[in-house]
């Protein structure tokens, strides 16, 4: 019980647990690297114009590809297999 509260959802991104948490954390890092950015911009609005927008299209175009990789795997197999 307690180890499925920890694979859970990393598997259900097809991922393990370790993958997961660096993946996880490197998304932190750049998020909060994008808002020090933002801080930064709102005090000297001529430096990191484009930092925070971009960072945030970044990191939402990784998740959705990879959903959409994800996405499409079943289907391939399926497609494969008949």
């Amino acid at each position: 019980m307690l180890k499925k509260l920890f694979t859970e959802h990393p598997e259900s991104v097809d991922e393990t647990y370790s993958e997961h948490l660096l993946c996880a954390t490197l998304f932190a890092l750049r998020m909060m690297a994008g808002g020090l950015a933002c801080l930064i911009h709102g005090l000297l609005p001529f430096l990191f114009v484009q930092t925070g927008s971009s960072t945030i299209d970044d990191l939402h175009d990784r998740m959705v590809i990879k959903r959409r990789g994800q996405a499409k795997a079943p289907a391939q197999n399926r497609t494969g297999s008949q």
